[in-house]
């Protein structure tokens, strides 16, 4: 335990100071990758709470992760064309404000997340992977074939969303800003892990006959991870999209889900900062073996094979030890 609160406060120091030492070396695209990292494994973290304390292999979270990022790119585009969502039956304006941005993606994901989960949780094992898989690739050709807001070209947003009283558009800022959000989520799914409802959801998972048997309904217990797990990608996802100033049909790929499910795996299942560390050794992978080989993924794919073979608690069960905590 204590082993892995020392990890655990190494990695949450990690990003602010490579952030912080690359602004003291003018280097602002190693903050970029900061962002990035911050981001992406606020993704992780979303579906770390579905399958680490849930259980629950979803192969399709890349379709809140496009939520989230549609949300911003839908409302941003309005809002910089001066030209309303909606008129009829009342009037619906965009936005270029993140806070009503990020409130907007969570909705949005959330209520996806209700009415998947509720068709999907009726199955289990390979059928609920396959199941959310489809939901995915039916947003995904969706996004495709909606003309309106790019199809498969995308949709660029030409300037940076903004937060009151912050420059957003300054690389340092934007990160704190994603840092932020990250350390909150990570309190909030810490908390939850050890609250009643994280105890029975856990049980649940282990063992869904002896929960019913006290009382609790297992599909309800699940329903509700799944739509906290699919609000939290959402933000993500709007978070995504406003670092990139783009928005693609890619954010909705079966691959964006394989991603978000190897920062999770990378870093260990069930572990609170495990989706910390998967996603800051992509980042790394990807910039550093990116610029050797275009074909970098077979070394992360061999990396996630010994992983599963020799440290099945991730990188930090490998250091910390095979015990799960979420201090």
């Amino acid at each position: 335990m204590m082993r892995e609160t020392l990890v655990n406060v190494f990695l949450f120091l990690l990003l602010p100071v490579t952030a912080l030492a690359a602004f003291a070396l003018d280097e602002p695209f190693i903050i970029t990758l900061a962002t990035k990292a911050a981001i992406l494994a606020l993704a992780g973290v979303g579906l770390n709470i579905a399958l680490g304390l849930g259980g629950l292999v979803s192969f399709g979270h890349a379709a809140f992760f496009g939520l989230g990022g549609y949300a911003m790119g839908i409302l941003a585009a309005h809002a910089q064309s001066y030209t309303p969502i909606m008129e009829s039956p009342f009037l619906i304006e965009g936005t270029k404000s993140m806070p009503i941005i990020w409130l907007v993606a969570i909705v949005v994901s959330a209520l996806a997340a209700l009415l998947i989960g509720a068709l999907s949780l009726r199955t289990s094992g390979v059928y609920f992977i396959m199941v959310t898989l489809a939901f995915g690739q039916m947003l995904f050709y969706f996004s495709i074939s909606w003309p309106a807001y790019g199809g498969e070209d995308g949709l660029s947003i030409y300037v940076r969303n903004g937060f009151p009283g912050l420059n957003t558009l300054d690389p340092l800022t934007f990160f704190a800003i994603a840092f932020a959000v990250l350390a909150l989520v990570l309190l909030f799914a810490g908390r939850l892990a050890r609250a009643p409802f994280g105890l029975a959801l856990s049980a649940a998972r282990q063992n869904a006959e002896r929960v019913e048997s006290v009382g609790l309904a297992p599909f309800r217990l699940r329903l509700v991870a799944f739509v906290i797990s699919g609000a939290v990608t959402g933000l993500a996802g709007a978070l995504f999209a406003d670092l990139n100033r783009f928005v693609s049909p890619t954010m909705f790929s079966w691959h964006t889900s394989g991603e978000i499910m190897v920062f999770v795996i990378l870093g260990g299942v069930g572990r609170l900062f495990g989706p910390v560390a998967g996603a800051a050794l992509f980042i790394l992978l990807e910039h550093v073996l990116g610029g050797l080989s275009e074909f970098w993924h077979i070394y992360l794919g061999f990396l996630l094979l010994m992983v599963v073979l020799f440290a099945r608690g991730g990188m930090i069960g490998l250091v910390a030890g095979r015990e799960v905590a979420h201090d």
